[in-house]
């Protein structure tokens, strides 16, 4: 019968090696880096990301600060003007 065969009724034939119990080490997640590659690419990455967010702070800060304290109010042009006269009237 076999390993595949070691069931847990009687008569019913596990399909799959790790229902059985097989103890190969089979693969199947498509990890093929070796472990001691993750940990430093990770900082790697952890660490440029941070590198960027700073400077992205440092850029819209530097932006933000040659922006005027207020705008002026855009200067009424004929339409604007008309259109808010009959608003007024219509009240």
């Amino acid at each position: 019968m076999g390993v595949f065969a070691a069931g847990i009724l009687p008569g019913f034939v596990l399909a799959s090696p790790v229902l059985a119990g097989a103890t190969e080490d089979v693969n199947n997640f498509g990890d093929t880096r070796g472990g001691a590659l993750a940990g430093p690419l990770g900082l790697f990455i952890v660490v440029m990301l941070g590198i960027a967010t700073v400077l992205l702070i440092r850029n819209m800060n530097k932006r933000l600060r040659r922006l005027p304290s207020s705008f002026p109010e855009p200067p009424a042009s004929g339409p604007d003007k008309a259109s808010q006269a009959d608003i007024e009237s219509e009240k």
